[in-house]
């Protein structure tokens, strides 16, 4: 955060607000807490509001231009700088419509036709990519018992060595929490390289590691710029999901050109409000940000205070970053533990299943809510499975 900012606080919204402002997360029966879509129970950085307002009230609401744009290149640029120590040059950053997108544009641009690893459990509306762009997927498995979930480096390398040509890398990892070192980094690399294969890297959640942890881009180190691409976005950290923007990170010239010779159909209906948005985030939410990872961290902590309360069986791996816990419930004997906990407690989480087969008993919770929330939370989580 720059020096002569003072932060601006976390506004936590209020159950009407929440239903108002989240209909996704929120338009679940009355009576259940929604702890699964990532999604925030947290107003808008008042600064990233106040430009899309401002855009709306001046009647913008055309066509963006399409291709690069120097503008939203030059503010990630910016902040990635100030952020992780390292940015790219701007005419590496485009926009595209979303994360999800930015990976299958990826994929169907710079990829092989070999197929796609995608290690699990893994975020799960990246499940089906590989088939949507017409590759194979090959799934590699980090076991549930795993306490800090890391890439088997030498399956890796059998998938490569088995046909596989792209690896699918979520970074910070959603739902693991975790956060990769440049030592592992470094490794995967290494064994991209020796069967010269690609990586896409997932980074939408880049901002939100929390203290303890550094995130390091994958571009970031040595090797990478001839064989990967990152997919990058304010969205995930700010809330703006629904905004439609993210942004893909090209380093090398040759994909550049290859990138903006692609037609229209291939990358367009990115929204010029999420660029506005975007913008904003980038040059000016840095002191909102600042409250958000302090409040993040504050909820890490309560978690594991009444988890280690009211739910002292389930495991969970440690959270370095997102605020979405990946929790082993398995212990309670339950074989759908999302279910239970909506059937019984009246919560909704993200069932296990959906991210890996064979995880019915874990779920992802949604930690982003107000202290009291997140304490009845896992009471209801604690009445149904115990």
């Amino acid at each position: 955060m720059r020096a002569s900012q003072p932060r601006r606080p976390v506004v936590d919204l209020t159950e009407a607000e929440a239903r108002l402002k989240l209909p996704l997360k929120w338009g679940v029966p009355d009576g259940v807490l929604p702890a699964w879509v990532a999604e925030m129970d947290y107003a808008v950085d008042p600064v990233v509001l106040g430009a899309v307002q401002q855009v709306l009230a001046d009647g913008i609401t055309g066509y963006p231009t399409f291709g690069w744009d120097a503008a939203l290149a030059e503010s990630y640029v910016a902040w990635s700088g100030r952020h992780f120590g390292w940015a790219p040059e701007p005419r590496a950053v485009h926009p595209v419509v979303d994360v999800t997108a930015g990976v299958r544009l990826a994929i169907d641009v710079f990829s092989g036709p070999g197929g796609v690893v995608f290690p699990t459990p893994g975020y799960n509306a990246q499940h089906g990519l590989a088939r949507v762009t017409g590759r194979a997927e090959h799934l590699l498995e980090v076991p549930p018992s795993a306490e800090r979930a890391e890439i088997d480096l030498d399956r890796l390398d059998r998938l490569f060595a088995g046909g596989a040509q792209t690896l699918l890398l979520t970074q910070p990892h959603n739902p693991w929490g975790r956060v990769f070192t440049r030592a592992e980094l470094e490794g995967i690399r290494d064994v991209v390289l020796r069967h010269g294969a690609r990586v896409v890297s997932d980074e939408i959640h880049a901002p939100l590691v929390l203290p303890g942890a550094e995130h390091v881009s994958y571009l970031a180190i040595e090797g990478t710029h001839d064989h990967a691409v990152a997919v990058v976005a304010a969205s995930k950290a700010f809330n703006t999901a629904g905004l439609r923007c993210a942004q893909v990170v090209v380093p090398d010239r040759a994909g550049q050109l290859r990138l903006v010779d692609q037609p229209m159909s291939r990358n367009d209906s990115y929204s010029p409000l999420g660029m506005v948005a975007a913008r904003a985030a980038y040059d000016h939410g840095d002191p909102w940000l600042a409250s958000l990872i302090e409040r993040l961290d504050e909820q890490r902590t309560l978690l594991a205070e009444l988890l280690g309360t009211h739910l002292p069986e389930v495991r969970m791996r440690p959270l370095e970053a997102t605020y979405l816990a990946w929790l082993d419930a398995s212990a309670y004997g339950h074989a759908d533990a999302a279910a239970v906990a909506l059937q019984r407690g009246r919560v909704m989480v993200s069932a296990g299943e959906s991210y890996a087969p064979g995880t019915s008993g874990h779920v992802r919770l949604n930690i982003a809510t107000s202290r009291e929330r997140l304490t009845e939370v896992v009471r209801r989580l604690a009445r149904a499975w115990t």
